[in-house]
């Protein structure tokens, strides 16, 4: 059990040190979220009441819409290394790899938020800094990872792989933006935990089916 963490640890820890460290995607995907709110910001005539409404929405397509830039680098590293076939020669499990993968890219997109939303705040002027918000960004970027890994790793050798991404990527995390945008919304109005509970208990059972169904079915992708 041990030993399987710290192939998983060491995957994921390998991918995001060096996104960080080549900076450019890491912006990139910030810089790219961050103009989602600046353009919102000026084109909706934003008062208290437009901002809850429309803010949760245009807080999680921002995120949705730049991790797809992140994701298309999850297996294109290893490709542009020629590593990856020394990966899938590695002594370990495939869907080992599968989880390393998916936690770099949690790793990835949880530095991009931690950017993104204290800027969300200011600029639409909602109190987002609560448990409320830590556990809806935790769960909706668990299934992010899940989702956008598997695809990752079954568009990683077509040619057009970054428009193929977005186009598988985006149709089947939809119940997941949902469940993070109406969350949100009850939470921006000050409502319970028993508000937001269906939407989360959505959120929980859509990262749960996506990382086992695709942990199953990863080792088939490398293979094809």
């Amino acid at each position: 059990m041990m030993g399987s963490l710290a192939v998983i640890w060491a995957i994921g820890r390998k991918d995001l040190l060096l996104e960080i460290r080549n900076k450019d995607v890491v912006v990139a995907v910030a810089g790219f979220a961050l103009l989602v709110l600046v353009i919102f910001t000026f084109a909706i005539d934003l008062n208290q009441g437009n901002a809850e409404l429309v803010g949760p929405g245009v807080l999680w397509a921002g995120i949705a819409f730049a991790g797809v830039t992140g994701l298309n680098r999850a297996f294109a590293l290893e490709v542009e290394g020629s590593t990856l076939e020394a990966l899938m020669l590695a002594p370990i499990s495939r869907d080992l790899i599968y989880l390393g993968k998916a936690l770099g890219n949690f790793l990835f997109i949880a530095v991009a938020q931690i950017i993104v939303i204290p800027v969300f705040a200011v600029l639409f002027n909602l109190v987002v800094f609560r448990w409320e918000m830590l556990a809806i960004s935790l769960l909706t970027t668990i299934g992010f990872s899940a989702v956008g890994t598997l695809f990752a790793g079954m568009s990683v050798r077509v040619r057009a792989r970054e428009v193929m991404l977005p186009l598988l990527f985006l149709p089947v995390v939809t119940p997941l933006l949902m469940a993070a945008v109406e969350s949100t919304s009850h939470m921006v109005y000050g409502r319970s935990w028993s508000d937001m509970a269906q939407w989360l208990q959505l959120a929980v059972a859509f990262d749960v089916a996506f990382l086992v169904v695709s942990a199953f079915i990863f080792q088939h992708i490398l293979e094809d």
